[in-house]
């Protein structure tokens, strides 16, 4: 049983991260059955309203764990992570370590130090957990999002704290919602249009359309026939083994939206009239090319997927005031370069 002298007047600073709140409190009376309460704090379904969190983008395993595990975790604290899956279609998965323990419950109730973990999609608690025993079962989220609060006051710390590992799981489609797939013979042209356009090879294709006799068609598919014969066999270079379709892909795919070298002019680049570089003009990595292939969009552009800034050393060159000459120096300067594109549909709305 918990010793209930420490009910008394006191002061909770509540430490979330880098923020640090005081809340005061003022003419409380101690109980023998319930701690102080913060009047300042809002609750719902029993979760203070914590306006500092941290947020965590899960795109992959990982942990939590409270301060100093597997030892003892500090007194006063409120601690707020919320987990969000980087895909929507995940859910996260979260495990506890086997090494778990926070002072224990009081009347089977977890009223003091504890682990809670809440559905933001519905606003509900999973569950709250203390003690030594049993260890958590593990808790799957609704949504994409969960929420943990781990909340210690100001008496009898334990150990070890607790420690829970997160992961990632993909949505499970029940067999009556997925779509249909057709096969290729009973898809329209704009179906089958999109399906083979995302193949890289003409093998690929060929197994797509023909997964049991997809061999023999490719043996078929270059095999002359003469009353089919066009000018492409006789002049080009089918006459010399056959025109080479992967190629022809490969070329298309060279001038659509890729990164490619691009010159740009420093004073404009860094809106710097005032200033002379040397060179004056740098290559740069920037989205270019055609996005003719796009399937079910009226304005398709050619965007950049991942930026990164990259430092290049110049000579730069500025008037001196009062007539005095060219001051003179290398410096860096920073210039954004497009790792990766993709077209992507350009709303109306955005015009």
């Amino acid at each position: 049983m918990p010793d209930l002298s420490k009910h008394n007047f006191y002061d909770v600073p509540v430490l979330n991260w880098t923020v640090e709140v005081q809340h005061h409190a003022s003419n409380a009376e101690s109980s023998p059955s319930s701690k102080f309460q913060h009047t300042n704090v809002k609750e719902q379904n029993g979760v203070q309203d914590s306006q500092h969190e941290k947020v965590l983008t899960v795109s992959g395993p990982g942990s939590i764990h409270s301060p100093d595990f597997p030892h003892t975790y500090p007194r006063n604290k409120v601690l707020v992570w919320r987990l969000v899956a980087a895909q929507g279609n995940m859910r996260i998965q979260l495990t506890f370590d086997e090494k778990f323990g926070l002072e224990d419950p009081e009347d089977g109730i977890c009223k003091y130090d504890f682990v809670e973990i809440e559905e933001p999609t519905e606003g509900t608690i999973l569950g709250r957990w203390c003690g030594s025993q049993p260890i958590p079962e593990t808790q799957v989220s609704k949504g994409s999002q969960i929420r943990i609060r781990f909340t210690s006051d100001e008496y009898f710390p334990s150990e070890p704290g607790f420690c829970i590992r997160y992961s990632l799981l993909p949505v499970k489609v029940p067999e009556s919602e997925r779509p249909e797939v057709l096969p290729p013979s009973l898809q329209t042209v704009d179906m089958l249009t999109e399906a083979v356009s995302g193949f890289n090879t003409v093998e690929e294709v060929m197994k797509y359309l023909e997964p049991d006799s997809w061999k023999l068609d490719m043996e078929d598919l270059y095999k002359p026939t003469w009353h089919v014969l066009g000018k492409s066999y006789i002049h080009s270079k089918k006459s010399r083994g056959g025109v080479d379709l992967n190629l022809l892909k490969e070329e298309v795919r060279l001038y659509s939206c890729t990164p490619r070298n691009f010159s740009v002019s420093l004073r404009e680049e860094l809106k710097r009239t005032d200033s002379i570089f040397w060179p004056n003009c740098l290559l740069v990595k920037r989205c270019g090319g055609n996005c003719a292939c796009c399937h079910g969009c009226f304005s398709c552009q050619c965007v950049p997927t991942k930026v990164t800034k990259k430092f290049h050393e110049v000579l730069l060159l500025r008037y001196r005031s009062g007539g005095r000459g060219l001051q003179k120096s290398l410096t860096d300067v920073a210039l954004e370069h497009h790792d990766e594109c993709s077209c992507q549909c350009k709303d109306d709305s955005d015009g």
